[in-house]
């Protein structure tokens, strides 16, 4: 349920946390269907899925993760955010709804370990169109909601997402941002002014606008860091990447979520004769 303090925060913050928006069973179940991809190199596939990175020490993005069964599939609506992520995507009762409420232009399971960490990114002094912040005549109209949900505890040297509160309304770069943005002389956030980490338990979410600056620190500790980031926007969006969704996932969705994973009806279908 989308509450007033829910949209006092978002607006102000740029961020919600959302406790235990899975369940453990979904979180185990999620951990398992990455454990059955074979590890690859960077650029190669598994199926419709694909091993991606931004860069060396960023960690793996399998790219596509809704391609990887069922439960990830259920992410694409779930109950615990989607209502939050219409209502701040926005655009209900406007040209924006005329194909449908959202549409995700990209969804990736990020895989990171000791020394791995981003650099920091977007910001309200930025500008940029396809993940501005917007609030008009009464109404949220944002152009990319993310949701990241954690897949392992991420407390202390676990390499959390870092966030800097307030900066999607940011008329001015951050003093730390280009030394610490992503492919910058330290590319984390550790030590940039104004950052705070996200620590989150596995099964809890970090719903923020891309507008907001944002990275991670650099994980110092054993192990891996497991997330899940789907980010949403307007259905007239396209895929960032160029990725399309599988004939089969979209044959197997249900209606509510084929429409966010395809609003728009790809015509023609087949060759046309001439008239």
């Amino acid at each position: 349920m989308l509450t007033d303090m829910d949209i006092y925060l978002f607006d102000l913050r740029g961020y919600l946390i959302l406790e235990n928006a899975l369940t453990q069973d979904e979180v185990a179940a999620l951990n398992a269907g990455i454990d059955a991809i074979p590890p690859m190199k960077h650029g190669e596939w598994f199926g419709y899925i694909q091993s991606h990175t931004f860069g060396d020490d960023e960690g793996t993005n399998l790219q596509q993760i809704y391609e990887a069964g069922e439960p990830f599939e259920r992410l694409i609506d779930h109950p615990s955010w989607i209502d939050k992520v219409k209502h701040f995507v926005g655009g209900e009762g406007t040209f924006d709804y005329h194909h449908g409420p959202l549409f995700i232009d990209e969804n990736f399971a990020n895989l990171r370990g000791p020394g791995e960490a981003i650099g920091l990114h977007s910001g309200g002094h930025t500008g940029v169109k396809r993940n501005q912040f917007r609030f008009h005549n009464g109404r949220f109209q944002c152009g990319q909601v993310n949701i990241l949900i954690a897949l392992t505890d991420i407390g202390p040297g676990d390499g959390a997402t870092m966030i800097i509160p307030g900066s999607h309304k940011a008329n001015f770069e951050n003093p730390d941002f280009e030394k610490h943005r992503m492919g910058g002389e330290e590319s984390s956030v550790d030590n940039v002014t104004g950052a705070i980490e996200a620590q989150m338990k596995a099964g809890d979410a970090l719903l923020f606008v891309d507008a907001i600056s944002h990275g991670s620190a650099k994980r110092v500790n054993p192990g891996e860091r497991r997330i899940v980031v789907y980010r949403y926007g307007p259905s007239w969006g396209n895929f960032r990447h160029g990725y399309q969704p599988s004939p089969e996932l979209l044959e197997r969705l249900t209606p509510e979520r084929r429409k966010i994973v395809q609003p728009l009806q790809i015509l023609p279908r087949e060759p046309q004769k001439q008239v």
